[in-house]
Formats: structure tokens, C-alpha cells, sequence
């Protein structure tokens, strides 16, 4: 494991700054959500190709704002754009991979999938109605759990985000009091917490902040050994973040092409489905039609070739059928890659 990533590390910094000696370059920017896969796949067809990746991990509202400014070549973002949005900021969007966002805890003595949480009680941390890690709501699900009478220190992202859009909209779905009184987006009016940027900033505050509570992908709980919790889904099971539960949570997801593959996949059927999953999108601009031919087909090259390399990394690859749909969407919309 340790191999592995100081091997991804090594290909995170190549893919953050470039090689001086590329022969041609896409730029791209957007979803953190999405960065650990990216920046793999962007490694190998770099040394195949020559054709070098440089993209921004500056969270999926930074991406849609500049592609709408059509300041980079593809935005990336985890939160989908209906067709209406693509339609009046003229883009088109198409899912790459699904993977599942996590809850995180810094509790002295409490390890990776010790503590149990639902949606609820997530929500009302986040609400700033239980602020005591030994509150009756959490002990209710952790009877044999020694837990603190520690203040909860809530941590989430401070900028728009794809992750926090994803989180959200799972507490909107299951709380009517988080819908109302916060509702769902890349950014929200947030009750209670410290914000940080980024995936990287929210795992820097929970990992030196004791007795903490966050939200990140899971990649990032592998490359900073973070201690998640367990969630229960809408089965009644609870359910660790791992490879299969993310391909249960996507296992009847109906992106349609006719919708622009707009789908939330949070609280997904199946017994072992993790509940706060979802697909990241890659956005482009109808304005830029020689960009487009070279995005798509690094992004084809990816489907046919990258499957294991996104499930080392606990992403869900798409099934062929669907990776089929999109290759039509792209030659409806004139991209011939």
C-alpha cells in the first residue's frame, strides 16, 4: 500500500505541473471528487501519447465557471448540471466514473468503522442541534461505544463544491429539516462549522483537529488513513465505504442521454449499497469544437483502458453499455473524436 501511493503521489505531481517537453496539452479544471482518477489515467496516456493533462483540483464550481468562461478545455464537476443549465450556458456533460463520498471522524480511541451514524443524526450535527459527541442520538447507534463528552467540531468545504453538492443533497433527501432549513448545492449556508478548501483542506483540519467531523471522498481516506464512520442505508443496514458498496449504490443507475445524464445516485437501493455515492461529470463547451476532439478521446482511451486502474483507486467504472451511450452522445453532438 505504501508503494502504491508514493507511486500516486509521483503521478499526482506530474499531472499537477506538466512535463516542460509535452507536444500538446488539455487543460482542465474542476472536481477534487475526481482528481485521484484523473491524474492516473492522465499518466498513462501521457507516456503513450505525449499529450499532457494539466488540471486544476479546484472543486466543481470553480470547473463549471471556467468552462462557461471557456478558460480551460473540460470543467469536471460531481454535481450534474440539468439540461436546461447546459443548455442556456451552451455545454454538454457526460458521467466518467462513481465513486462515494464519506463521513470522517478525529476521535481519540475510535477507529475507521468503530462509530455509526445515519442520515438523521449527520444532519443534526450539521445542524448544529447535537454538539456533544456522547449526545443520546449517537450513543442510541453506539451502545458499545466509549464516546466523549466533547464538543463536535464540524468541519466542511468552504468553497462550491461537487462533494458537498452530493453530501447535501443525501440530507435534503432523507431530513425534511436539513431541506428546509439548508437545502442542496455545491454551496450552501452552512449553520455551524469551519470551512476548508478543498478535499486536501478538510482532510488537513480533521486530521489536526481532535474530536472532529467531516466529509471527503474516499480516495482521500486511503491516502490520509482517515477513520470513517459507517452509514446506515435506506435497506437498514449498516455499511461500510468500500468498492462493492459504491458498485451496489450504482448498480440500476438509468443516466439517460436524452437527460444529459443528469442522476443523483444517493440512497440508492440494496443491501449493501452505500448511501451518499455518486457519478462526476465532465463538462464542455459546444463553443470549442477542436478541444472537444482531443478531450473525448483521451476520455474514450480512459474507458477502454482504465477500468483497473479506477478500481485500484475504489471508483466504480462505467459499463460498457453506458460508455456506448456516450460515444453516441458525442457523435450527436458533432464530436468526432
Amino acid at each position: 500500500m505504501r508503494r502504491f501511493w508514493m507511486l500516486f503521489v509521483l503521478t499526482a505531481v506530474l499531472f499537477s505541473f506538466g512535463i516542460a517537453q509535452a507536444a500538446e496539452r488539455l487543460d482542465g479544471a474542476g472536481s477534487t471528487f475526481a482528481y485521484p482518477i484523473y491524474s492516473a489515467w492522465a499518466h498513462d496516456y501521457y507516456k503513450l501519447t505525449g499529450v499532457e493533462l494539466n488540471y486544476q483540483s479546484i472543486g466543481s464550481g470553480g470547473g463549471i465557471k471556467q468552462i462557461e468562461n471557456k478558460t480551460v478545455d473540460f470543467g469536471a464537476s460531481d454535481a450534474p448540471l440539468t439540461p436546461e443549465e447546459l443548455r442556456k450556458a451552451h455545454l454538454i456533460q457526460f458521467p466518467t466514473v462513481i465513486g462515494g463520498v464519506v463521513p470522517v471522524v478525529n476521535i481519540p480511541g475510535i477507529k475507521a468503522g468503530q462509530m455509526k451514524m445515519d442520515a438523521d443524526t449527520l444532519s443534526r450535527i450539521y445542524l448544529g442541534e447535537v454538539k456533544f459527541w456522547d449526545d443520546a442520538r449517537i450513543r442510541a447507534l453506539n451502545p458499545g461505544l466509549r464516546l466523549p463528552h466533547h464538543e463536535i467540531s464540524v468541519v466542511h468545504r468552504s468553497e462550491a463544491s461537487g462533494t458537498t453538492a452530493i453530501f447535501t443533497t443525501y440530507l435534503a433527501k432523507i431530513s425534511p429539516e436539513w431541506k428546509a432549513k439548508v437545502g442542496e448545492g455545491t454551496a450552501v449556508n452552512w449553520p455551524v462549522g469551519l470551512g476548508a478548501k478543498g478535499s486536501e483542506g478538510v482532510s488537513n483540519y480533521v486530521k489536526r483537529i481532535p474530536y472532529s467531523i467531516s466529509y471527503v471522498e474516499f480516495a482521500y481516506i486511503l491516502q490520509e488513513r482517515m477513520a470513517n464512520v459507517l452509514m446506515k442505508n435506506r435497506e437498514g443496514q449498516f455499511v461500510s465505504p468500500t468498492f462493492d458498496s459504491f458498485k451496489e449504490a450504482a448498480a440500476k443507475a438509468d443516466f439517460s442521454p436524452a437527460r444529459d445524464f443528469y442522476l443523483w445516485l444517493v440512497d440508492s437501493p440494496g443491501r449493501k449499497s452505500w448511501p451518499i455515492a455518486g457519478g462526476t461529470f465532465i463538462l464542455l463547451s459546444k463553443d470549442k469544437p477542436q478541444s472537444n476532439q482531443k478531450v473525448c478521446k483521451f476520455f474514450d482511451w480512459s474507458y477502454r483502458n482504465g477500468d483497473k486502474t479506477a478500481e485500484k483507486l475504489a471508483y466504480v467504472p462505467l459499463p460498457l453499455s453506458l460508455k456506448n451511450k456516450i460515444r453516441n452522445y458525442w457523435k450527436k453532438e458533432g464530436i468526432a473524436y
